[in-house]
Order: C-alpha cells, then sequence, then structure tokens
C-alpha cells in the first residue's frame, strides 16, 4: 500500500476560562470556551512520533489562562487575536494557529430593584463566537453567534411553491415564522471596537427578521445579510444557516372549536435547513478561515 501524509494539525479543544475582574466593588465577568489549533511543519510527530517540534497540547491549555490574566477578556475576538498571534510568532514550528471562542452570556441579577455588583444569571442559549485564523500574512477575523432562537406570529407566507407528486404541503398566507439562527461574518481588519460591531450586527439582524415581511426564509437570510453590510463597512461577507422551527396549526375541529392561527404545535424535527453567503462586492476570498477541519501544513 501506498500513503502520504496529506494534512494535520493539532491542539486543545474547549477550554473553559472564566475572567472576573474584581478591581472595583462593581465586578465584570468573561466567560468562554476556546479551542486551539496549530499548523506547521509536524510531519515527523505523525510518521516518527519524534515530538520534538510539539508544543503540548496542556501548554496550549495553559497560555489560554495566562493571557486571560495577563491581557485580560476585551472581546472574544481580541483574546483570540492575541493567542494566535503569540502561537505564529514565538513558537517556531507553528506556521499558522486557529482559535475558535465561544462566549456564554451572563446578566446581573437585579436584588431590591437594583443590578447586583458581583451576581450574575446565565442569559438564555444564545452564544456568541469567534474565530481567528493567524499567519504570517496577517490574522482573519470571524466573528458569530449561534443559538439565537426567534420567532414571529405574522408578517410570514410561503406559497407558489413548485408542485410534483409527491408534494403535500399547501400554501400558506400567513404563518408563524420561527428559527435557530447561525450566523457568522467576517471582517475586512482587526482595528475595530469587536464588542460595539457585535451589538449592532446582532440588533440589525433581529430587526430586520422583525420588520421585513417574509415570502420565505430564503428571502429572509438575503435580507438579514445585505442588511448587516449595508450597516457596518467592516463586515465583508455574512454566513447564515437557520433551520425552519416548524409551527402546525393544531386541528380543533374535533372538539367543535375554531382555531384562526391561535394554537400550534411545534414540531422539532424533521425540519427545513436554510443557509445563505452573502459577500461584499469586491471583497477577497477566505476560504481557509471559514473551515475547522485540517489545513495544510
Amino acid at each position: 500500500m501506498s500513503a502520504r501524509l496529506h494534512a494535520h494539525q493539532y491542539g486543545k479543544a474547549e477550554t473553559r476560562v472564566v475572567r472576573i475582574v474584581r478591581d472595583t466593588p462593581r465586578h465584570e465577568i468573561r466567560d468562554l470556551n476556546v479551542s486551539t489549533a496549530l499548523r506547521g511543519d509536524f510531519t515527523a510527530a505523525y510518521l516518527e512520533g519524534d515530538q520534538s517540534a510539539v508544543l503540548p497540547t496542556d501548554t496550549q491549555k495553559n497560555m489560554s489562562f495566562v493571557f486571560a490574566k495577563t491581557h485580560g477578556i476585551s472581546s472574544p475576538e481580541q483574546f483570540a487575536t492575541l493567542l494566535g498571534r503569540h502561537f505564529v510568532d514565538h513558537v517556531a514550528p507553528v506556521s499558522g494557529a486557529r482559535v475558535d471562542v465561544e462566549e456564554y452570556a451572563w446578566v446581573r441579577a437585579v436584588v431590591d430593584g437594583a443590578e447586583h455588583d458581583h451576581t450574575w444569571v446565565r442569559s438564555g442559549q444564545e452564544v456568541r463566537t469567534a474565530s481567528v485564523t493567524t499567519d504570517d500574512s496577517g490574522a482573519t477575523v470571524i466573528a458569530g453567534l449561534r443559538d439565537l432562537t426567534v420567532l414571529k406570529s405574522t408578517a410570514s407566507e410561503f406559497r407558489g411553491f413548485l408542485r410534483d407528486e409527491f408534494t403535500t404541503l399547501v400554501d400558506a398566507d400567513d404563518r408563524v415564522l420561527a428559527t435557530s439562527l447561525t450566523v457568522q461574518w467576517r471582517y475586512a481588519g482587526t482595528d475595530l471596537d469587536f464588542d460595539a460591531t457585535y451589538a449592532v450586527v446582532r440588533a440589525v439582524i433581529l430587526s430586520t427578521f422583525a420588520s421585513e415581511h417574509s415570502l420565505a426564509l430564503q428571502q429572509t437570510l438575503w435580507q438579514m445579510g445585505e442588511a448587516v453590510l449595508d450597516a457596518v463597512p467592516q463586515v465583508v461577507e455574512v454566513r447564515i444557516a437557520a433551520p425552519n422551527k416548524h409551527h402546525f396549526l393544531a386541528d380543533l375541529t374535533p372538539f367543535g372549536l375554531p382555531n384562526p392561527g391561535e394554537v400550534f404545535f411545534a414540531a422539532d424535527r424533521p425540519y427545513g435547513l436554510i443557509e445563505a453567503v452573502v459577500v461584499r462586492e469586491g471583497a477577497p476570498d477566505a476560504d481557509t478561515a471559514w473551515t475547522r477541519s485540517v489545513g495544510a501544513p
């Protein structure tokens, strides 16, 4: 048999880093899940078991904690950029690094009508994400969110679709539209306020979903992507995945009850999965920054 090692990378997955700032009586918290992957010529480790060029994954874990202490966490994007830059600049065999960060949101507990200084409540299922790919040419930052679950009870329809002998779906002139959004967007550079820009993008996504009349979920994805590019010049690409969380009208006729769009059965599966990529005209490609799969050595 003839075989060759085509590509490789290695790293430490899902290091849980919680950073609390105690400089004042009112504490601050950032809660991250950090995954690192190093790229370079580590062929000898795979083919011969030679670890002389391998920075242990345990060391990568330690660096996440050290950087949280020494640099703080102003944003997931900033933290991932600093960490990736360290690996590329200071670990000789490393030619590229990928750092993926998830951030879990906490909101302050309200006690006696006021926000508490050092107590928080975990905020929903939504997770903020950041992926930074670093090499000698610079860094590519991809921000995002997942599990942003939204629903609107009207201003959505789906009709006039292609039919064949297997089609049973009927036209819907007024339907519930619900989805759990995964959205990622690529920045043109790294010199920006990541927290503020994230807030703007998230607000634009929600505003577009709520205010635009939807003829199809596909159209809604296009409108959200276009709106983000219009609102934030630093964003050059938006990728959106949206499972259609179907809500079917419950049949209450056996009970002699009308149901004018008031009671629904929420089905979790199967579901339609709608995806779109919206790119600013003239933006350079960055396909290698999007994938978490093995990169070329």
